[in-house]
């Protein structure tokens, strides 16, 4: 099977008519996704299975704060399969596309085998670093009902850090160190320009609320 616009366009489809979405996990979502991964695939890639992958990692999308949450990346590979299985995918396809929506997740915590699968983890967390990452960030703490910081302590200098409550403490718990754990060498490059620009956005916002941006926040890779 070739990788065509057809074939795109039929598997948007589908995630439109089956996902549940919420603000940061939409079709717009999924399309960054396939651009991550296209920039990150290399001639050894098979480009079918990264494409079914990016755009049906997302079928089954539990919230944040659901104690199922780590169970949504085998619940969206199970209900793949009929759709691989329509769209004429051989069974190798199926199970390589199967174990790299599986492996993508951060809280399902599956070590990816493959490089289709490793290449859709860092595409799907590159999508939580940038300028992109920023507003993902705090519209899902909107939606949640978290507080943007902690007025008293905003870069938690005097706290536990505490990214079930406040949404600028969820950037030091995981998102400005995604860069360290990338599995492609291209991928750890676009992460570190990512996070870069939000290391920026991060003085500039410290500035705004009258305080300062501790060192302990500034990533070393990221300012390189």
């Amino acid at each position: 099977m070739d990788i065509s616009a057809d074939l795109r366009s039929r598997l948007r489809a589908v995630v439109a008519q089956r996902m549940e979405t919420d603000p940061a996990h939409d079709l717009a979502h999924l399309d960054r996704v396939w651009v991550n991964a296209r920039a990150i695939s290399d001639d050894q890639t098979d480009m079918t299975v990264l494409l079914a992958a990016s755009y049906l990692h997302d079928l089954v999308n539990l919230p944040k704060d659901d104690p199922d949450r780590h169970l949504a990346s085998r619940k969206s590979a199970s209900e793949s399969e009929p759709i691989l299985t329509s769209f004429g995918f051989s069974r190798a396809q199926i199970d390589a596309t199967k174990h790299a929506i599986e492996a993508h997740s951060f809280s399902a915590n599956i070590p990816p085998e493959t490089p289709e699968a490793r290449i859709l983890r860092d595409a799907d967390r590159l999508d939580a670093l940038g300028a992109i990452g920023i507003a993902r960030n705090f519209s899902v703490s909107g939606a949640l009902g978290r507080t943007l910081y902690d007025a008293a302590d905003p870069f938690a200098a005097d706290r536990a850090l505490d990214d079930l409550h406040y949404s600028l403490d969820h950037w030091k718990v995981k998102l400005l160190s995604l860069s360290d754990d990338m599995l492609t060498e291209t991928g750890r490059q676009i992460a570190k320009a990512r996070t870069a620009r939000m290391i920026r956005f991060l003085h500039e916002f410290a500035e705004e609320i009258g305080s300062d941006l501790p060192r302990t926040w500034i990533n070393g890779d990221a300012t390189s």
